[in-house]
């Protein structure tokens, strides 16, 4: 007893040691009004950093099962049925199938439709980070090489032109995995995308922000109201900072680099949080902001604990974490906090 005992203390205890180096990119969630990206300098600091993992915005599989509803839940299950009606396999079935095909994938690298046989397999088990990473390889190579045959293998299979909305294929087109990660995964021979998002909280923070704006929306519009110069004052600064933004992702070729910085960072938690200057003027409802803010930190934790947790347990002492622009200055600060962890953001320059 006393050794089985020691061995889980020892384990635990090199669990909780193991050094975690954090590289944080925060990242436009779609790049189609940009122009085409230069991000030379940005994957120059990925290959320096030499990660073994990436993580990326979206949940494990086994929390897609247990979180019933979340912003794209909806979405989800709408593209999971019509992959079943394409093509089912049952559930008991699924691990099997999916590392069988793993093997025929790695035995047959040039083989698409063993990877959108993979990505069909991946969706059905509801693990969308690397259901999308393989079908990202499937349509890249059919950007570069054009193949009318497998194109209509993919179409009759996943449906692509079908699942448009929330984290659906189309997206993934013209976002932050195709632009950065994919492409250097592959290069490096990294094989899965790792989930880190977590919407435990999500329904919380939508009640939070329904009861905000239930109150925030009249105290706008009392113009006789004390504050209302001041509150003018702040909300004309917000929109410059909103269309300061607009213009540098309409015209910057370096638009993520952009986004990690400590103005981008102001900018865009002004879209949710406002500025807290406006939290002192009478009658605003700061006990609902106040709530927002609580449930968008604690997502935020849970992002930054799913990223340590996992890369401890698979081993991973350097890896990149990609999340929207507007979670990075508050990941960062939480990883600055976690023991045993260091985070570094990529260059701040445009």
């Amino acid at each position: 007893m006393k050794y089985f005992l020691s061995l889980f203390l020892f384990a635990t205890f090199n669990t909780y040691a193991q050094q975690v180096d954090v590289l944080l990119i925060g990242v436009a969630h779609n790049y189609s009004k940009s122009p085409r990206q230069d991000v030379s300098n940005l994957y120059a600091q990925i290959r320096n950093f030499k990660p073994t993992a990436f993580f990326g915005e979206f949940l494990s599989k086994e929390d897609e099962r247990l979180v019933m509803d979340y912003w794209c839940k909806e979405d989800n299950m709408k593209r999971l049925k019509i992959l079943r009606n394409n093509r089912d396999i049952k559930t008991e079935h699924l691990s099997r199938t999916i590392d069988s095909l793993k093997t025929q994938v790695l035995s047959n690298p040039k083989d698409y439709r063993l990877k959108a046989d993979l990505a069909h397999a991946y969706y059905l088990n509801q693990d969308v980070s690397n259901a999308h990473y393989q079908y990202w390889q499937v349509w890249d190579h059919l950007q570069k090489s054009p193949d009318i045959q497998l194109e209509n293998y993919v179409n009759k299979l996943l449906s692509p032109d079908s699942d448009t909305t929330g984290r659906s294929m189309r997206r993934l087109k013209t976002s932050e995995y195709a632009l950065i990660a994919f492409p250097l995964m592959q290069e490096m021979n990294i094989r899965e995308l790792l989930p880190m998002d977590c919407q435990d909280y999500d329904l919380n923070w939508s009640a939070s922000a329904l009861a905000f704006y239930a109150r925030f929306e009249p105290f706008k519009k009392d113009s006789t109201a004390s504050y209302a110069k001041e509150l003018e004052a702040i909300l004309t600064k917000r929109m410059k900072g909103f269309e300061e933004c607009s213009d540098i992702e309409k015209k910057s070729t370096r638009f993520t680099e952009w986004l990690n910085t400590n103005e981008a960072s102001a900018i865009l938690a002004s879209g949710d949080f406002y500025f807290p200057e406006l939290y002192e003027l009478k009658d605003f409802p700061k006990e609902e902001i106040l709530s927002q803010i609580h449930w968008w930190l604690i997502r935020n934790k849970g992002m930054c604990e799913n990223v340590v947790n996992r890369a401890r347990a698979l081993k991973h002492q350097k890896v990149v974490v990609i999340a929207g622009a507007n979670h990075r200055k508050y990941m960062q600060d939480i990883f600055e906090k976690m023991p045993g962890v260091s985070v570094k953001n990529i260059t701040n320059t445009q």
